[in-house]
């Protein structure tokens, strides 16, 4: 549930006038060390790649992952001593660095559309966070969500604490319920449910006011134009439907796509506790959690 990252470029700055750009006896800047809090590993052979802006182009300096604690490995698993790429090019030039996620199988040198962090290249470091242009474009502190128990797609004033829209009814009239930005392309939000530990997805969606994308345990009848899900059929291994909510917890994901898992991504910048008094049709807010779960690190070119 979590990201960022802190790129600090250490240039060797005595002397280099009196060098000159061209000088053969200036040293290359080849190696890039990259160290992560909060970034979750990558399933399914998904990965990360980082990529050096230089002159406007982007450059590779590696694939990886992250393990369980943070360490970064290869994409066969292997630990990468101190977080270090030795990438074989001058990294001199950089203007911006860009960290992205690559499907399985990825060997073109183009990166994905999953920006998942950037910055650009100052003289004493250079931040890299989600909220980048280059990146998400939007740190997501401002994000609001409310959400009502009920479930509609049933037809029936029962089991209604087992379906979470994400609508309010504040007004006495339902209306859109998330105050989310547009993402770029190579993201989708997407909505859950925690059940007794479990992450059961309510379905991906980019509108606010429309339906999203799927219904896979809603009941035959038509829910409202907002996205959500009724938890009555089709229970995943482990549960029973129709259930109580309460209790459980309420998310609001950013999903890469195509995306390495069918479990919730790092970056939820809306979650919280359902309480465990909770009773339908009654608005209630999902906390924001953009500051206090997204991932951070560091960067250095030597």
């Amino acid at each position: 549930m979590k990201r960022t990252l802190v790129f600090t470029l250490a240039l060797a700055t005595l002397g280099l006038a009196a060098c000159g750009d061209d000088d053969p006896t200036e040293p290359l800047m080849e190696t890039l060390d990259l160290a992560f809090v909060g970034l979750e590993p990558l399933a399914n052979g998904f990965h990360y790649e980082g990529w050096a802006i230089i002159a406007g182009a982007p450059v590779s300096t590696g694939k990886f992952n992250v393990d369980g604690t943070g360490a970064l490995t290869t994409v066969a698993g292997g630990l990468i001593a101190g977080g270090s790429f030795e990438t074989g090019i001058d990294l001199m030039g950089t203007t911006m660095v860009v960290i992205t996620i690559e499907p399985s199988g990825d060997t073109d040198v183009v990166p994905a559309d999953t920006h998942v962090l950037a910055g650009p290249v100052g003289a004493v470091g250079a931040s890299l966070t989600v909220g980048d242009g280059a990146a998400l474009g939007n740190s997501f502190t401002t994000a609001t969500g409310d959400y009502i128990l009920a479930t509609p797609t049933d037809g029936a004033m029962n089991n209604e604490n087992s379906g979470i829209w994400f609508l309010s009814i504040a007004s006495g009239s339902p209306a859109v319920g998330l105050n989310l930005p547009a993402l770029p392309v190579g993201w989708a939000y997407e909505g859950w449910a925690v059940i007794n530990g479990q992450p059961v997805t309510t379905g991906r969606f980019t509108a606010l006011n429309m339906a999203d994308l799927s219904a896979p345990f809603s009941g035959a009848m038509a829910g409202p134009p907002f996205p959500g899900e009724d938890f009555l059929m089709n229970a995943p291994t482990g549960l029973t439907f129709p259930t109580d909510l309460a209790g459980g917890l309420a998310v609001i994901s950013i999903e890469p796509q195509p995306d390495d898992s069918p479990n919730p991504y790092t970056l939820k910048p809306l979650m919280g506790g359902i309480a465990a008094g909770s009773v339908d049709h009654v608005t209630y807010s999902i906390p924001n959690m953009a500051v206090a779960t997204f991932p951070t690190g560091t960067a250095m070119i030597r």
